[in-house]
């Protein structure tokens, strides 16, 4: 494992900034496909690609995050915001990876092909079981509700970090140095 020099490294950077868009698109295409009839077909085809996009990213980054120790959070920082911290981000690294898995297996329980694009579809990956289909769509959406509240919190602790705090946590992230 890599020491940083208290910052996160490029890879880490690129991966939190570019993904953060994404599952931010992906958790107002999931409320619109829920709530547009007329949007759903489109938005299921951007929905179903990019949910697999953020799988393989998230692989990605956690093979990085294993690899490259992060900075570590302020001396000062009282041990529950530390825990707290660290475990709303093992938190969201296990959703990244929990919610396309669910996804995929809820629309092979279904049935439903899991189409890239034309000529690239997905294998199932469960058994093609009504019930089962039931049980893993109420667990994905189950699921992305922990999302967007663990996403809420995680923007709400790292604004405090930056306007409240000014401990550098935040431009850790942000541009990759920490202020003195």
């Amino acid at each position: 494992m890599s020491q940083n020099n208290g910052h996160f490294n490029l890879t880490a950077r690129v991966l939190h900034w570019s993904m953060a868009v994404m599952i931010v698109a992906m958790l107002f295409v999931g409320v619109t496909m829920v709530a547009s009839l007329h949007l759903r077909p489109g938005l299921i085809s951007v929905h179903k690609p990019l949910g697999i996009l953020i799988f393989v990213l998230a692989l990605l980054r956690l093979y990085n995050r294993l690899r490259h120790r992060p900075p570590p959070l302020p001396a000062d920082l009282p041990a529950w915001q530390v825990f707290a911290a660290k475990a709303s981000h093992w938190l969201l690294y296990a959703l990244m990876l929990a919610m396309p898995l669910v996804g995929w297996a809820m629309l092979s329980a279904g049935g439903y092909p899991v189409v890239l694009w034309p000529g690239m579809q997905l294998p199932a990956i469960v058994p093609h079981t009504p019930a089962l289909y039931a049980l893993l769509r109420g667990a994905h959406s189950l699921l992305a509700y922990l999302l967007f509240a663990t996403v809420l919190v995680h923007v709400g602790a790292a604004l405090f970090h930056l306007w409240v705090r000014r401990d550098g946590v935040f431009q850790a992230m942000a541009r990759g140095g920490r202020k003195p």
